[in-house]
């Protein structure tokens, strides 16, 4: 994946929830700061008609999210927020069209974790999970973070935690967030995680559905092959020491180096981590290879 330079296109689409135009503007801005010419879509700016959670019909998100990456001048694809809505949008791209396009960077994180798995299932590239320029947690450390990433991804990126569980891994970078991956369970883009360190974290989730969400990737064999676990934040989810205790009784009998707090997810300055590439978990620290 070749690194962003100052003068490069890039789309900035919203493939799930809405983003109101002068938070749209403002995450224009911040990217075109960073000597970048923003491309918008139709569907940017826009509001379901029926219902005010997307962003637009389904059918206009996922022609905006192709259309960006067809353009041949785009070099990445930027989620500017999450919310809910990806998967809606997920059997409406023409994935064909788009290998044959070619790669492209793209970016995101929250709900747009479902656009993560399916390019890495439909196109077999790795993506960005990172901050989005629209969203809640968006600040200047977050954004130098993926900035980095986007114009010096031959940089390895290091994650600092603590270790949950100690112990040594290798394997590819998989996951993202915890809701949007146990709600794939049963569609195309589903598939054990086999050789990968797994990803995860989430936001407002009670213990208790934080189990069962596990638990569920646990049964559907999701963890099977997996050798190692990296868990960022769980922003508003209950107290810590109840979180916790939910992640070491679902994930510690799996026998693999678990670490926690390593900074990315939903919490300013969040980490931009990169997904499907090689990656070393060492006891407190992650690093995962440039690309």
């Amino acid at each position: 994946m070749r690194a962003l330079r100052p003068g490069d296109s890039v789309a900035l689409v919203t493939p799930a929830g809405p983003v109101p135009p002068e938070q749209l503007d403002a995450a224009t801005a911040a990217l075109e700061a960073w000597g970048l010419t923003v491309k918008r879509f139709a569907s940017a700016g826009n509001r379901h008609p029926g219902l005010p959670y997307l962003a637009d019909t389904d059918e206009r998100r996922a022609a905006d999210f192709q259309a960006a990456w067809l353009e041949p001048a785009v070099a990445a694809v930027i989620s500017a927020r999450g919310g809910y809505g990806t998967q809606r949008m997920l059997d409406l791209v023409d994935w064909p069209a788009l290998r044959v396009a070619g790669p492209k960077i793209f970016t995101g994180a929250s709900d747009v974790t479902a656009l993560h798995d399916a390019i890495a299932v439909h196109l077999g590239l790795p993506t960005l999970f990172s901050p989005m320029p629209a969203a809640p947690f968006w600040d200047e450390l977050a954004g130098a973070g993926l900035r980095s990433a986007l114009f010096d991804p031959a940089r390895p990126i290091v994650l600092r935690g603590t270790a949950l569980v100690p112990g040594t891994a290798r394997g590819v970078t998989t996951g993202g967030n915890l809701s949007l991956l146990a709600a794939s369970v049963g569609t195309p883009e589903h598939r054990p995680r086999d050789g990968a360190i797994a990803l995860l974290e989430d936001v407002t989730e009670a213990p208790y559905r934080i189990d069962r969400m596990l638990t569920q990737l646990l049964r559907s064999g999701w963890f099977a092959g997996v050798t190692g676990i990296v868990l960022g934040s769980w922003t508003d989810c209950g107290k810590p020491d109840s979180v916790r205790a939910v992640l070491l009784d679902r994930l510690a009998p799996l026998g693999v180096p678990i670490l926690e707090e390593a900074g990315f997810g939903h919490l300013p300055g969040s980490a931009t981590v990169p997904l499907g590439v090689p990656a070393t978990l060492d006891g407190e620290t992650l690093t995962v290879d440039g690309r």
